[in-house]
């Protein structure tokens, strides 16, 4: 029997929450190794586990892998969540770009000081209903399918729903003007393993806290301070 993948991460979202996601998605279980002192940190870097000095490091398949949409691939095409030809994967790579950078606005967030989260609030709420919602919103009207790409589940669905969760955490209304967008939430919190994930004691991550910070922060030797960007 294969071992189950491990994660190093911290104990919270960041960009590993993408990966937990698609694992859990595609009904893998894997295990988990949370960063809680620089010590930890630093053997990772000395024994060469984190190839450009940073995390996601996810070890699979007798590979210790890094860079998120790298990771993300693999596992996608490894678990038959990337589209059945090169076009489809075309397709899924740029719908899932899009879901990246709408992502990129809310993961700095839990760093922010209390007038940057107000003004970067405001920017999430901007970008997700101005520039990315309604491309995903009109690509499932066109379409008429179920999925984003080729009527079959994949990368995509899976990045799009963890993302509308996340701004829903900003904005609880954000999808009132998108009934498309409603109902493919609607679908995909039903698919089985999106069920599970979402139940009460998965490694599903909760909203990040003031000690993810400070641990990230003492991990990382992180003293500045984030700013928001537009």
């Amino acid at each position: 029997m294969a071992e189950k993948p491990k994660l190093y991460y911290f104990n919270g979202r960041g960009r590993m929450e993408q990966i937990r996601w698609l694992l859990a998605a595609a009904g893998v279980e894997f295990e988990e190794e949370f960063l809680e002192t620089r010590e930890q940190y630093e053997n990772l870097l000395q024994d060469g586990s984190l190839l450009f000095q940073q995390t996601p490091m996810v070890e699979i398949d007798g590979m210790k892998l890094v860079q998120t949409r790298a990771i993300l691939r693999y596992i996608a095409t490894k678990y038959n969540l990337y589209g059945k030809d090169l076009k489809e994967r075309a397709l899924i790579d740029m719908y899932v770009e899009g879901t990246i950078d709408l992502s990129l606005f809310i993961l700095p967030f839990p760093f922010l000081s209390p007038e940057d989260k107000e003004r970067q609030l405001a920017t999430i709420k901007d970008k997700a209903t101005k520039r990315y919602f309604p491309v995903y919103e009109k690509v499932l009207k066109d379409h008429g399918q179920d999925f984003l790409v080729g009527n079959q589940f994949s990368l995509a669905d899976v990045h799009l729903f963890e993302t509308i969760l996340m701004v829903e955490e900003k904005s609880s209304t954000i999808l009132n003007e998108f009934p498309q967008l409603q109902a493919f939430k609607t679908r995909i919190s039903q698919i089985p393993t999106i069920k599970k994930f979402l139940e009460p004691g998965s490694q599903r991550k909760p909203v990040p806290d003031d000690k993810y910070v400070e641990t990230v922060r003492r991990v990382l030797q992180m003293y500045h301070q984030l700013k928001a960007h537009a």
